[in-house]
């Protein structure tokens, strides 16, 4: 099937630019000398998970239990969960620890012992790290804290978890302003795991794992020493917000969406088909600017069309506003790169692989919606 005889608007991901950042991502884990255990909310397809294992990645991380249900029914035997799961879901947990290695993160006194007694009570042992906040300020403990270390030995001491190490996510990098305040954001992140990690060997608690995970500081951790595991999600599609933060070029962005000029009120205005339920309201973050919800391809697909905004969208529109001229009239075609290529996945049921002009399958985006 050729592209033009899809109907639109259409999710596309470009298979050998794919395969190309599956490989670079792997790539980038071998020189820091780490595992690769990429986020698979990025796809939610376990056909790409498959191809990011065939590759060398140690396993997947997951985003909530739904998620890793889909994978671990699909054959994904090793999945993390960088997410703090509370007790209450211990039965779903313990029936995925049938299946698959499994290992969650925690950073609560009271869902670490909520976690400990519903392991102990049930003969098991549950794999956890502790999250560590290296500067997002979402979820973690906080390194400086008196008591960090001193959870981090609770956590060590407690009866049906077996503690492995500390992880992060640095997302405070995208909101960096520049090259170099990444590079440090990803060497801080370091320092503090690895500090944190000699003060509990010292204290007699080994630390076997330290995990790190975002894409705009992946080419910067690569570089460093000390990690165990990168866990980028974003690096398998890209997207113009990781165009903006330089860690990709716009030929380097597999996933695109496929839309139609529906009309053109006036020279300077022109309606497309993708609205939020296709491109999301996401605004892009980065370096350089990028405003708009989304950016419209040149017709080779390698560089930004400067002169279509999209400055406005409604559910099913897209309102495009032209600066100088454009020769696209009702019926022609464009492709976007939208600003955040994990939220596109989660609107469809399926994306169109694609080759240059070709669809050459169609993936199921299996774990979709699965927020539970």
């Amino acid at each position: 099937m050729r592209l033009d005889q899809l109907p639109t608007p259409q999710v596309l991901v470009d298979r050998p630019r794919l395969l190309n950042n599956l490989g670079r991502a792997q790539a980038f884990a071998a020189a820091a000398g780490a595992r690769l255990r990429p986020h698979a909310k990025t796809h939610k397809s376990p056909v790409i998970a498959r191809w990011q294992i065939e590759r060398g990645a140690a396993g997947i991380c997951c985003a909530k239990l739904g998620e890793a249900e889909v994978f671990a029914e699909a054959g994904v035997d090793d999945i993390r969960l960088p997410y703090p799961v509370n007790p209450s879901n211990a039965a779903r947990l313990m029936a995925l620890m049938d299946r698959a290695s499994m290992s969650i993160i925690v950073d609560h006194p009271r869902v670490a012992r909520g976690w400990s007694d519903a392991m102990a009570r049930a003969g098991r042992t549950l794999d956890v790290l502790v999250k560590v906040d290296v500067g997002f300020h979402r979820c973690g403990i906080d390194p400086d804290a008196p008591g960090a270390l001193d959870f981090v030995r609770a956590v060590a001491s407690m009866p049906g978890l077996r503690f492995r190490g500390l992880l992060s996510h640095a997302g405070h990098g995208y909101h960096a302003a520049s090259e170099d305040e990444l590079a440090s954001i990803a060497a801080k992140e370091l320092e503090i795991l690895t500090t944190l990690a000699a003060r509990a060997k010292a204290a007699g608690v080994e630390v076997a794992e330290l995990s790190v995970g975002a894409t705009p500081t992946l080419r910067f951790s690569a570089k460093l020493r000390g990690l165990t595991e990168l866990r980028p999600g974003n690096c398998a599609y890209f997207d113009r917000t990781q165009v903006s933060l330089g860690a990709a070029a716009v030929a380097d962005c597999a996933l695109t969406v496929l839309a139609t000029v529906v009309s053109k009120p006036a020279p300077d205005r022109i309606i497309l088909d993708s609205g939020s339920k296709t491109l999301t309201n996401d605004q892009a973050r980065g370096i350089h600017k990028a405003p708009g919800f989304g950016a419209i391809l040149t017709s080779d697909l390698s560089a930004v069309d400067d002169s279509l905004l999209i400055e406005r969208l409604s559910e099913e529109h897209a309102v495009v506003r032209v600066t100088g001229s454009t020769t696209l009239e009702p019926g022609d075609r464009v492709r976007i790169l939208p600003n955040h290529s994990c939220v596109v996945s989660n609107l469809v049921d399926t994306v169109r692989l694609v080759e240059d002009d070709r669809v050459v399958d169609t993936l199921t985006v299996a774990a979709r919606g699965k927020i539970q």
